[in-house]
């Protein structure tokens, strides 16, 4: 029996304008964890599509188990054994956790009766979460669900199918510290099995850690593969980006001045936020940290305006502010990027100058009617300033890698000059480049005066980029550091911390 279990070579695709896979190659071996690495347009997601039925290739061979094999759809691919975790979730959020496991193919009753058996249903999702160490009722509604634990069934769907390859899409950019040990301890009993894994992720040090073999992908190519075990953080990014890049992080040129914002012991109407109490400079990078549920996200919709204020009150400038709902927020010069850019970030079917312009579309305006001109101009302007790679400004923004998409959202906010912006998870699913390139806009942005609260789960980008940190616990606030001599286990430890 051969160890290979699929085969891509010489993959092509093009979509009017760009050229998004050359000859694109990559070797899965069974029982093995193969990354797939590359900056933001490099092809990885696209050569993954061509091979799950999603797009239809141009030219190039597929082989699974030594059987040429090409996808029409998602679906056929599953039925054969190939599934899909994908990074952006696509989950029918009002059926329960079960119906989405068993979508498209609900347990009958029996042989002779169609009718969905609820019972069998509920069992068999029950017997693969606790085989995967899933602690979730299968009964509950999907929407009640956190991204993490929506992720985590994700996963489940996809060993529910018996894959012989399972394709790993960012998995982690929406886990806990818990939640990934428990993905990365699924991995190796699916290696055991002899499943082949394709795992696509950013985190090089999770990268380095759970795979066998490493390829690169730069501008749709295949630039080199090589074993996990004689390869570099520095070598995979001087392939990535094709250069040395020798900092992860940016100089820091910002100089935090006066207190801008004074949140005074506020708490949410229905969410775990309690008396959350901190102040926000001028020419600040503040950072958030804390464990999935510690109330970070709740803590930025509140100040925005997205959750109801039970208690407390905010002060801009000295001046008190209520924020009583997004469209009060921006005109009082916020701005939120949303953790979930699918979901609540991109208006996916519009083009790139609809989602560049659309919070500020009144500067756009001429003798009452849309001025195309001078969006286009502003357009234009951002995919420059910000470097998003695009056929055009007319593009329809799902056609954008992750990265892309997340550089569109941040130049939507910047055309609303916003005097605060709150970030949450600015650069998750971004490539070590596109990161940088964030990180210095934020750093540029702060120095122009303006007030930035990052949250973010990853612990040394906080440090690398922020001036202070809060840490969040329980919904309170369990402490305050200074970004120049914290460690990460003095993170760990207040995020961890019980709080009164």
């Amino acid at each position: 029996m051969s160890d290979t279990v699929l085969e891509m070579h010489g993959i092509t695709k093009s979509f009017p304008g760009v050229m998004a896979l050359d000859a694109a190659e990559l070797i899965l071996k069974r029982g093995s964890v193969h990354a797939l690495m590359g900056e933001n347009g490099a092809g990885k997601s696209t050569l993954m599509k061509c091979l799950f039925g999603v797009y239809k290739k141009d030219s190039g061979k597929i082989l699974l188990l030594g059987k040429e094999v090409d996808f029409s759809s998602s679906r056929e691919a599953l039925d054969s054994g190939v599934a899909m975790v994908h990074q952006e979730l696509n989950q029918a959020l009002s059926l329960s956790v079960m119906d989405n496991v068993w979508l498209g193919r609900f347990p009958r009753v029996s042989k002779f009766n169609p009718l969905t058996s609820e019972r069998k249903m509920y069992e068999s999702t029950k017997q693969i979460f606790d085989e995967l160490g899933i602690d979730t009722d299968p009964r509950v509604k999907m929407s009640s669900l956190s991204v993490s634990k929506r992720q985590m069934v994700e996963i489940a769907k996809a060993v529910s199918y018996g894959a012989k390859v399972i394709v790993f899409d960012e998995p982690t950019s929406s886990l806990n510290e818990e939640e990934a040990e428990r993905l990365f301890a699924i991995i190796k009993m699916l290696k055991e099995r002899g499943c082949g894994i394709i795992y696509i992720s950013h985190k090089m040090e999770e990268i380095l850690r759970i795979s066998d073999e490493i390829t690169v992908m730069r501008d749709g190519r295949h630039i080199e593969t090589r074993a996990a075990s004689e390869i570099t953080t520095d070598e995979i990014i001087r392939l990535m980006v094709g250069r040395e890049l020798t900092n992860r992080y940016p100089e820091k040129l910002n100089t935090p001045g006066e207190v801008m914002l004074n949140v005074e012991e506020i708490s949410g109407e229905y969410s775990c936020l309690k008396n959350a109490t901190f102040t926000l400079k001028s020419g600040e990078i503040l950072g958030i940290s804390g464990l999935d549920g510690s109330g970070r996200t709740e803590l930025l919709e509140t100040v925005f305006g997205l959750r109801k204020r039970k208690g407390g009150r905010m002060l801009l400038y000295g001046k008190e502010i209520f924020n009583r709902s997004p469209r009060e927020a921006i005109k009082c010069g916020f701005a939120l990027l949303t953790e979930e850019r699918r979901q609540s970030g991109i208006f996916a079917i519009l083009s790139i100058t609809e989602n560049t312009t659309v919070s500020s579309i009144k500067n756009y305006k001429h003798l009452g009617f849309l001025s195309n001109k001078k969006m286009l101009k502003v357009t234009r302007d951002s995919i420059k300033k910000l470097r998003i790679k695009t056929p055009s400004e007319k593009t329809k923004i799902r056609a954008l890698s992750g990265g892309n998409q997340q550089k569109v959202i941040f130049a939507r906010w910047l055309l609303t000059s916003p005097s605060v912006l709150l970030l949450d998870e600015p650069t998750r699913g971004i490539d070590v480049g596109a990161k940088y390139e964030i990180y210095k806009l934020m750093i540029d942005l702060a120095k122009s005066g303006k007030g930035i609260i990052v949250v973010s789960s990853e612990m040394a980008e906080l440090i690398g980029i922020c001036d202070r940190i809060i840490v969040m616990s329980g919904g309170r606030v369990a402490g305050e550091v200074d970004s120049k001599s914290v460690t990460q286990e003095k993170i760990m430890t207040l995020a961890t911390r019980y709080v009164e």
